[in-house]
């Protein structure tokens, strides 16, 4: 995990280094001022020399500065690293998604996937910072500490050796018990992302049924569920802070105590009083650091289950992989179903397409119906390739979708979906991206030919007119022109329309058929659909039933030969 997480620090492992080295620089500075502080009060005491007060003073003084200076560099050091790293690792993740079949991403939600590039990351970050910079400081002012206050004090440095280990099993035990709560926490984050997601997308609906109240309890139940985990994990957390402090002032009172002791006793000669300030400032060192690195611990252990789900992502190897010597170019439209069987996962009980034998000249409009639960979209998803077959073989230009590169592939198959997504900008963004250096000319042809130029025109913008976020301010049916027209843009080789002339009328449904039969002749068109109209004058009809194909042929001689066109037609016609 750790290895996988290293890949992003790239351009920051500079800084990275360069963070704990200036940190042991300030650790030195920091465990050097008790002696100097020690010499200064004994040469007061001892009325020695303006001369020797004067030269500890300035010691003190510079060695203070570069502590200062150390630790202002360690702090810009640490913030680079930790933001950059924090950036190079939303880039990878989101890069990697954007690599993934259906498959993958079918294994993780899209409220999973935000809370690991926004929550997750943000643990990370945090984690990352206070590794490079406490992590490397509380360690090493422990141990420099410890050995000074032996240096310094002799055996009173024995008070903090007792305590220690007492500290030690107590973080321990704290770890013990927050960990799984940390670990079950997020998974209740994906749900709470999950519940918003799921209420802003589908806002109208929520409206439209006067649900805002169920939605309300229903986020409210998940917030509660996340706030009681945290209540539980910060409530152990919280024995931190009094724990420490009752170790800090019992090992002053401790120190004091015996230090006030051996002083009386000696006169002064085994332990001065220079040395009682020095021990007791190593002390407040060394039990400082000790809670510096209980917070660690915690943030670490926070942090961990982050890094985690970040590394299971990255580490998620692409189902679908270029062959190693791809093809670049398809030669034609053609499409061949060779002994096609497909299941979306090797644990699923039963094969969601089966034993399915078609070939579809190039330039044919193909018509597919069928029934809720056909696998009329799961076929289509197998001509661009966004899944692989389970047995069998695509063909498409006479070659097998897995010997071309992924991207040629879809490059020539253009998809227009029955819920397609138009993106915030305006009408002439989202067209362009079926073809960014397409012109204003191109633009209006395909939009002519989709049937959208006329009610584009009524917009008083026009083709500038902004789109809002999902497409908000155009209805159902000239959001569907618009994707068929972005679509048209990347001038296919096959085209495949899933249901996406449903919200259209059947006057503009035979207008845009009747285009696509004129300009685009070469095309391979595939138009899944409900309405027998929409459908009636293709070349080829393919009727699925349960993932077989039930019936293959023209509007005629299905109407002849198989019951489930016939039903369908007639129930249409009210014949």
């Amino acid at each position: 995990m750790i290895k996988e997480l290293a890949k992003s620090l790239r351009e920051y492992k500079k800084t990275t280094v360069l963070t704990p080295i200036m940190m042991i620089g300030e650790v030195s500075c920091e465990c050097i001022i008790p002696l100097f502080t020690k010499e200064l009060i004994n040469s007061i005491q001892e009325a020695k020399s303006m001369s020797t007060i004067t030269k500890y003073g300035v010691f003190l003084f510079l060695v203070a500065m570069a502590s200062l200076f150390f630790g202002i560099m360690a702090g810009w050091f640490g913030a680079t690293a930790s933001a950059g790293f924090a950036k190079n690792l939303r880039h990878d993740l989101f890069y990697k998604v954007q690599d993934f079949s259906f498959t993958n991403i079918d294994k993780f939600s899209s409220s999973s996937l935000v809370t690991r590039l926004t929550t997750d990351i943000a643990n990370v970050q945090q984690a990352f910072m206070m590794i490079i910079r406490i992590a490397v400081r509380a360690p090493l002012m422990l141990i420099v500490a410890f050995a000074m206050s032996f240096k310094v004090g002799g055996r009173l440095a024995w008070i903090f050796a007792a305590i220690i280990p007492f500290l030690g099993i107590f973080l321990f035990a704290v770890i013990f018990l927050v960990h799984p709560i940390f670990k079950s926490v997020f998974k209740k984050y994906d749900a709470l992302n999950n519940s918003v997601q799921e209420n802003v997308k589908g806002m109208r609906v929520v409206k439209s049924f006067v649900r805002e109240e169920y939605e309300k309890k229903k986020f409210a139940t998940a917030s509660d569920d996340v706030r009681r985990d945290f209540t539980k994990a910060e409530s152990i957390l919280a024995l931190n802070a009094p724990v420490m402090n009752l170790c800090i002032y019992t090992s002053m009172i401790l120190i004091s105590f015996f230090s006030a002791s051996i002083i009386v006793k000696s006169g002064g000669d085994e332990l001065n009083v220079g040395s009682l300030t020095s021990m007791l400032t190593y002390s407040m060192q060394i039990l400082m650091s000790l809670m510096m690195v209980s917070i660690i611990f915690v943030m670490v252990t926070m942090a961990g289950e982050s890094a985690s789900r970040i590394s299971e992502v990255l580490s998620e190897e692409p189902s679908l992989h270029n062959p190693e010597n791809p093809v670049y170019e398809v030669k034609d439209g053609s499409i061949e179903f060779r002994d096609v069987s497909f299941k979306y996962s090797e644990h699923a009980e039963r094969n969601a397409l089966s034993d399915i034998d078609i070939k579809i000249p190039s330039g044919s409009t193909v018509g597919i119906i069928g029934g809720t639960g056909s696998s009329k979209s799961t076929f289509i998803q197998l001509i661009s390739r966004l899944y692989d077959v389970t047995c069998g073989s695509v063909m498409v230009g006479g070659r097998d979708v897995r010997e071309y590169d992924i991207k040629t592939l879809r490059d020539e198959v253009s998809v227009v979906l029955q819920k397609n997504v138009l993106f915030s900008g305006t009408i002439k963004e989202n067209l362009r991206w079926g073809d960014p250096s397409a012109s204003d000319a191109d633009l209006v042809r395909v939009c002519k030919l989709a049937q959208a130029d006329e009610f584009i025109q009524g917009f008083p913008d026009k083709y500038d007119t902004e789109i809002t976020q999902g497409g908000t301010n155009v209805s159902g049916g000239q959001k569907q022109r618009l994707c068929i027209a972005r679509a048209l843009l990347k001038k296919p080789k096959i085209l495949i329309l899933d249901d996406s002339t449903s919200a259209v009328d059947t006057k503009t449904d035979a207008l845009i058929r009747k285009a696509f039969r004129e300009e685009i002749p070469e095309t391979t068109k595939l138009i899944i659909a409900q309405r027998i109209s929409s459908v009636q004058d293709a070349d080829i009809i393919i009727v699925l039933d349960n993932g077989t194909v039930n019936g293959f042929g023209t509007h005629d001689e299905l109407l002849k030969s198989n019951d489930i066109y016939k039903e369908v037609y007639y129930s249409q016609n009210n014949a």
